[in-house]
């Protein structure tokens, strides 16, 4: 018998452990009913772990809220080892929207930034989902113009 097309179509939940530094601002208990800003940030290769913090604390965001209160919140999640940011984008939705309904996010100044494979990452997250951001800061992140890249990155146009 000759082979036959088929094709499958279904949805594939996925378990998915994404260690991450929550920092809030000083005066976030202070002020009850302010809605502070967000930054996402996305680290880089070497910073990849199962949930080492001292990794993600080298660099960027993470290592800076660790020495100086910011008038923001930050989230530094921490990819797993072996994989890139760019496989964790549904994953990366879902932490800002738990971040959202747990602590008081001003939906209108929510920030992307990645260094280095995080720039990669951001890309790709603020290129799928260019109404999620007020502005994006890809760090020495570059190269990402295959598979029809391009195309996508032109949601970004209007987006800082």
């Amino acid at each position: 018998m000759k082979q036959q097309a088929h094709v499958l179509e279904t949805a594939i939940a996925r378990h998915v452990r994404l260690p991450y530094l929550l920092s809030l601002p000083a005066d976030y208990s202070s002020l009850p009913g302010r809605k502070w800003p967000l930054i996402l940030f996305l680290h880089g290769a070497g910073e990849r772990g199962l949930g080492d913090m001292a990794l993600l604390r080298k660099h960027g965001i993470a290592r800076v809220a660790d020495e100086r209160d910011l008038p923001f919140i930050t989230v530094s999640p921490q990819c797993p080892p072996d994989t890139w940011w760019a496989d964790y984008r549904p994953e990366l939705l879902a932490l800002l929207d738990h971040v959202a309904a747990t602590q008081r996010v001003d939906a209108t100044r929510v920030y992307l930034t990645g260094l280095s494979m995080g720039g990669y990452g951001a890309w790709h997250l603020a290129a799928e989902n260019p109404q999620r951001f007020a502005a994006v800061v890809p760090i020495c992140g570059g190269g990402v113009w295959a598979y029809g890249f391009p195309q996508k990155v032109q949601a970004l146009k209007n987006t800082p």
